[in-house]
């Protein structure tokens, strides 16, 4: 009788655990896309130069998913860029808040990171507080566009999770390298590990950190079992190779046309015109020391685009058949925890400001010339307040869980949330909200290395462990119902 009595109790406490993470209401979904390509002429960013664009290769979109489980409205947003500024989220929040209703705390924006996309980091990206230029301001009004486009498309649906491993397309891209093979940094110091060796070297010894393989994936289907959208993130920073002057989604862009045509193929027919179309959408994971590069290898030459789409179609080619082995569900309750934690900026010291002074009025070697260029940024980051405020956001889907920072993430702290998140089923996404430099851990600050540099690297050295603990604070919240 004892035994009963625990079993009920049990049976009792699993399903008021359940109950927080399934709604009464039925789950409604939709998705949109809206086109942010910028006119050919203005600058591409992704290197230290920026080039004025002479075609667009392929458009760049704002792709867009809305969920409501009949209490809350999350929308998730992808675009074709580099980064964004926090003026373009905030904008962009604001007006989807005014037009399609919901709350600017349930709205996560993020950057793919393809480096052939004009900037939306605001044409003077150093200024912290800065009020939106023309192509930021049109960003934000095409992504609300297409969040007001999704509510619009909102239909029945059901929800699933799933992850597959693709290893093969991955490598860190630091290394340590044999004794006196790496070579000074821009500041005249000495790192112990190399961002980008040469391909093929025999001094490289060993990779300086971990990559992680797996792509983790909420599908959204309709209640007639029709796809709605994919939401995926993948920790890879971007491929390239590129035309010289195009504006390109990358594989990002590749991935979602692909996975569409997958996705979709016979499902259309002659009375299907006027459904919503399927949208993909592929955010960036923790990638900031991750590359397509395999350095242990010289590299082979390839023609524009050729590895980016070999890339994008085997990534969705593996996302596509993992969708065959999913359990989808409905009625899932939304959450979400919206917090800014006080940071502090990373400053110059005296040497490095005499430093900076000397080598600006030395003037620049070249166009490229490190020295100078971070000589600049030293400036720059010499009139910053002491602190800021960092936006991380965290998303629950019902036993799904969503977390964002603003920066280029090494993918070892990615790694490390989904760890230590309370929900099984987690991943990080980066370049959420804004764009604040790369995020290394505290071990990777001491080997050094280009992500680490004073002017690449903006916050504190233990910048990465208090994001991080803020993040699964946040995330235990969600899973406790704590308002």
């Amino acid at each position: 009788m004892k035994s009963k009595s625990l079993l009920l109790f049990t049976s009792l406490l699993i399903a008021a655990s359940t109950s927080t993470l399934l709604s009464a209401e039925p789950l409604r979904a939709g998705a949109a896309t809206s086109v942010i390509t910028p006119e050919i002429g203005r600058e591409i960013i992704g290197g230290f130069v920026p080039f004025p664009s002479k075609h667009i290769h392929d458009e760049l979109h704002a792709r867009c998913l809305v969920l409501d489980d009949g209490t809350t409205k999350i929308a998730l947003v992808v675009c074709d860029l580099l980064g964004i500024h926090r003026v373009v989220s905030d904008e962009a929040r604001r007006l989807i808040q005014e037009k399609s209703g919901i709350a600017r705390e349930c709205v996560m924006i993020s950057a793919t990171h393809t480096h052939s996309a004009s900037s939306a980091l605001g044409e003077a990206r150093w200024l912290i507080d800065q009020q939106p230029d023309e192509y930021q301001r049109f960003i934000a009004q095409r992504i609300a566009d297409g969040v007001a486009r999704a509510v619009n498309n909102l239909r029945p649906a059901q929800l699933a999770f799933g992850a597959v491993d693709v290893p093969e397309h991955l490598n860190n891209r630091r290394w340590h390298m044999m004794a006196g093979t790496v070579p000074p940094n821009p500041f005249g110091g000495q790192d112990l590990v190399k961002m980008n060796p040469p391909s093929g070297s025999p001094n490289l010894i060993e990779p300086a950190g971990p990559i992680d393989p797996t792509v983790s994936f909420i599908a959204v289907r309709g209640t007639d079992g029709l796809p709605i959208s994919i939401f995926a993130a993948y920790s890879l920073h971007y491929v390239g190779g590129t035309g010289p002057t195009d504006v390109s989604a990358d594989y990002y862009g590749y991935f979602c046309e692909s996975l569409k045509q997958l996705m979709t193929a016979g499902a259309a027919g002659p009375l299907d015109v006027d459904r919503p179309p399927f949208v993909a959408l592929m955010a960036n994971g923790t990638s900031g020391d991750i590359n397509n590069i395999d350095f242990r290898k010289p590299r082979g030459v390839k023609q524009p685009y050729e590895q980016m789409r070999f890339v994008a179609e085997d990534v969705a080619k593996k996302v596509h058949a993992a969708t065959t082995r999913l359990e989808y569900r409905d009625g899932l309750t939304l959450a979400s925890r919206y917090r800014e934690p006080t940071i502090a900026w990373r400053r110059p010291n005296d040497e490095q400001k005499k430093w900076a002074a000397d080598t600006i009025a030395a003037g620049p070697k070249s166009k490229s010339d490190l020295s100078f260029i971070y000589a600049e940024r030293v400036t720059k980051l010499a009139s910053y307040p002491e602190t800021t405020t960092i936006p991380l956001h965290i998303i629950r889907i019902g036993d799904i869980c969503l977390g964002t920072m603003p920066c280029e993430v090494f993918c070892e702290i990615g790694i490390d949330f989904k760890r230590r998140s309370p929900f099984a089923k987690s991943f990080l996404i980066e370049l959420a909200h804004g764009y604040v430099g790369y995020l290394p851990t505290p071990r990777q600050h001491q080997l050094g290395g280009y992500e680490t540099w004073l002017g690449t690297n903006r916050l504190e050295l233990t910048a990465s462990d208090k994001l991080l603990d803020n993040l699964i604070e946040m995330a235990k919240e969600l899973r406790d119902g704590v308002k």
